[in-house]
C-alpha cells in the first residue's frame, strides 16, 4: 500500500553506507496538515540510489512524500521486538501558492505506478 504526506522537510540526514552493498539516507517531514494539535515529526528513510533524491531540498521546503510503510521482526536472547521503517520512493516540491500538487516541480522519480492513498489519523501525539 503506498501512501502521501505532504509538508515542510525539516531535517535531511547524510548518507549513511550500512555495508557493502546496502545505503540509506534519512530526513525528517514536519506534518502541517493541521489534523493534530502538536507538530508530527516523521521520519523517513530513502534506500540504494534513491539516497540522492534529497540533493535538491533544503530544510524549510515544502514538501510531498510517497512512502511504503515496512516491517520487520528481529529476535535475540528470546526477546522479540519489532521495527517500523516509512521507506520514501519519491519526493517531489510543493509550489507553496497553490493547494494542489499539479503546480509542483518533479524532482525525483517513480518506481511503482501510483496508488490512491487512504490514511487514518489518530489523536496520540506519539
Amino acid at each position: 500500500m503506498q501512501f502521501e504526506l505532504t509538508g515542510t522537510l525539516k531535517l535531511k540526514k547524510d548518507e549513511q553506507k550500512v555495508s557493502d552493498t546496502f545505503k540509506k539516507r534519512e530526513f525528517v517531514v514536519t506534518d502541517n496538515s493541521g489534523n493534530s494539535n502538536y507538530p508530527q515529526h516523521i521520519l523517513f528513510q530513502l534506500k540504494q540510489d534513491k539516497c540522492r533524491i534529497l540533493d535538491n531540498f533544503n530544510p524549510g521546503d515544502e514538501v510531498k512524500v510517497s512512502f511504503f510503510i515496512s516491517g520487520r521482526e528481529w529476535q535475540k536472547d528470546g526477546v522479540v521486538k519489532y521495527f517500523t521503517s516509512l521507506d520514501a520512493w519519491r519526493v517531489d516540491a510543493v509550489d507553496k501558492g497553490s493547494s494542489s500538487s499539479s503546480g509542483s516541480q518533479e524532482t525525483s522519480y517513480a518506481t511503482e505506478a501510483a496508488l490512491p492513498a487512504t490514511e487514518e489519523q489518530d489523536d496520540l501525539p506519539f
